[in-house]
């Protein structure tokens, strides 16, 4: 039996800053958080601007990326005495159409990494809002998940992010369709895998509706198969939660099939052993 934790630190890429709107906590209070949980790596990627303002009430606004800039600057100046590194990214929404402003989003700093997510349906429809579950009582659920699985294999397939977030996050209420959901995940894998980028294991699909990670076992199963590399993450909005259930999911990575995670540097994936280091 492995000994998780005490044979490794873990990185926690994703995680948020008040500037989101909708998360709290102070540089000092993640970093903090960040040593008591041994982590090796810090990752801040808060929700990024969108061009089009406003947009929504819980990302960064363009004019807080110089405030962001010095969070994170903050936070690696704290972390340096505990031998803990902070990496620097940002979480950026997918649209159809939006490489151009992800292209902008990239330049503006020489992040460690970035990572996509589908959080929007449609024109702009949030799936994944608890303020507006209307969404679902008007959507086929087969439907939406034809809608959001098509979104996160075109995001896959531009080859923009380092990492891909919470990729079935669509499940976040517990709607799901009948039958084998491989027939949403295998399509999805096969972009993944032909753009080189990493999926994580987010933890905090076990504190919503849905009571289970993102992504479930079995399309873990099928990534550790094509050998998709893979992160953990907590999507952290408060500083107790970073590296939250971190030994929990390497125990999952472990019997879906992976032997390594990744990291990342100024854009560039290292892989390491996922029992040690």
């Amino acid at each position: 039996m492995l000994a998780w934790g005490s044979l490794f630190m873990y990185c926690d890429y994703h995680t948020h800053t008040p500037l989101c709107l909708h998360a709290s906590g102070t540089p000092q209070e993640y970093v903090q958080s960040a040593v008591r949980a041994g982590l090796r790596e810090y990752g801040i990627s808060d929700h990024a601007p969108m061009q089009e303002e406003p947009f929504d009430d819980w990302r960064m606004k363009q004019a807080d990326m110089g405030a962001y800039l010095d969070w994170i600057r903050e936070a690696t100046e704290l972390a340096a005495p505990h031998g803990l590194t902070v990496k620097a990214g940002l979480e950026c929404d997918w649209f159809p159409g939006i490489e151009p402003w992800t292209d902008h989003l990239r330049g503006l700093y020489e992040w460690d990494y970035l990572i996509g997510s589908v959080h929007y349906l449609g024109e702009k429809e949030e799936f994944d809002n608890p303020y507006k579950m209307d969404f679902w009582n008007t959507t086929d659920v087969e439907d939406a998940w034809e809608q959001y699985w098509k979104r996160f294999r075109d995001m896959a397939a531009s080859g923009l992010f380092h990492i891909l977030g919470h990729a079935d996050l669509i499940k976040k209420f517990g709607f799901r369709p009948g039958g084998d959901l491989r027939r949403y995940y295998e399509p999805a894998l096969e972009a993944i895998s032909r753009s080189g980028a990493c999926l994580e294991i987010n933890t905090a699909g076990w504190y919503n509706k849905c009571a289970e990670q993102y992504p479930d076992e079995l399309f873990l199963r099928l990534a550790a198969e094509m050998d998709i590399p893979l992160t953990i993450s907590s999507d952290a909005h408060a500083p107790e939660n970073v590296g939250r259930d971190f030994d929990r999911a390497a125990e999952l990575a472990s019997r879906a099939g992976f032997r390594q995670l990744a990291s990342f540097t100024a854009g560039k994936m290292r892989l390491f052993p996922l029992t040690g280091i």
